[in-house]
């Protein structure tokens, strides 16, 4: 195998575990009927990555670490700010007497699924796995439980 094989089976698993982690936080959000599911946290997960590698694949990058830092304060600042905005899409006010938005839950795992795939596109595999599971655990966590942990720890404040 030579290098230019090696880079692009490395780039195809990044853009596979990407995708894929996307697909997991996705289902649970289909799970719960919410708005933005498998196939959108899968394409939020494979755009987030594909934008960074790309940017992070340019060879010139690594000869000047000034460029290489400016990069990735790019690819953080464009992905998460553009994937803020599709967030936001899922939040939903009902009504002004409701007083209360809906959707920030998925919207939050909407913005986690860019932050994980940036992670996959530099190769962060042991953040990726605990990113994963620890977002899962706290969507799969029931309301109730949540709120009162919430509540006591507002209480011990």
């Amino acid at each position: 195998m030579d290098a230019l094989d090696a880079f692009h089976a490395e780039t195809a698993i990044r853009l596979v575990a990407a995708t894929l982690c996307g697909v997991v936080i996705g289902f649970n959000r289909d799970l719960k009927d919410k708005s933005a599911g498998v196939r959108t946290l899968g394409l939020v997960s494979l755009g987030a990555c594909l934008v960074s590698l790309a940017a992070l694949s340019d060879p010139g990058l690594r000869n000047e670490p000034g460029a290489l830092s400016r990069v990735v304060q790019g690819i953080l600042q464009g992905v998460l700010t553009g994937v803020g905005f599709i967030g936001a899409g899922v939040i939903l006010k009902p009504a002004p007497d409701a007083g209360r938005a809906r959707g920030l839950t998925t919207a939050a795992a909407v913005w986690l699924t860019a932050a994980l795939e940036i992670a996959c596109a530099i190769g962060k595999w042991q953040l990726v796995v605990m990113g994963v599971v620890l977002a899962l655990v706290v969507l799969s966590l029931p309301r109730r439980l949540s709120r009162k942990l919430a509540r006591e720890s507002d209480d011990e404040d």
